[in-house]
């Protein structure tokens, strides 16, 4: 049975534009797979089209079936994540060995204000101050 997980410190959630995200790769499968990838990629979900985009892949090279890796990805400056009337954007990391249809994906907020950005919150005031 595959058992993946992103772990990162303190289960930290949030992070600023341009931070460097740092945190462990884990997995215990039955064989060891040629390649695992780490993605980090955003996606929009709610009305219409939904968009992906894949930021940044690390490649794990010879993977032991059972294995803990550390990983450090440098976040980009934009986009933020917002979450809207219609569509919101979902940053995440994703963990997926190439031998297997197993997959794990962790959201994560980036945004230089606390939070994702509200855009019915904001729609009627003046955008706030970064941190």
């Amino acid at each position: 049975m595959a058992e993946l997980s992103v772990n990162l410190p303190d289960n930290k959630k949030l992070f600023v534009p341009g931070d460097i995200l740092k945190g462990n790769a884990v997995w215990q499968l039955d064989h060891a797979p040629k390649n695992i990838f780490l993605r980090l990629f955003w996606y929009t979900r709610g009305k219409g089209t939904e968009d992906i985009e894949v930021v940044s892949e690390t490649v794990f090279d010879h993977p032991q079936a059972r294995e803990n890796r550390p990983f450090e990805i440098p976040l980009p400056q934009s986009p933020y994540s917002f979450n809207g009337k219609l569509v919101s954007l979902i940053w995440a990391l994703e963990l997926v060995p190439d031998n297997n249809k197993t997959a794990v994906r962790r959201e994560i907020v980036i945004s230089p204000y606390g939070d994702e950005v509200d855009l019915l919150k904001h729609s009627s005031e003046s955008t706030p101050a970064p941190l």
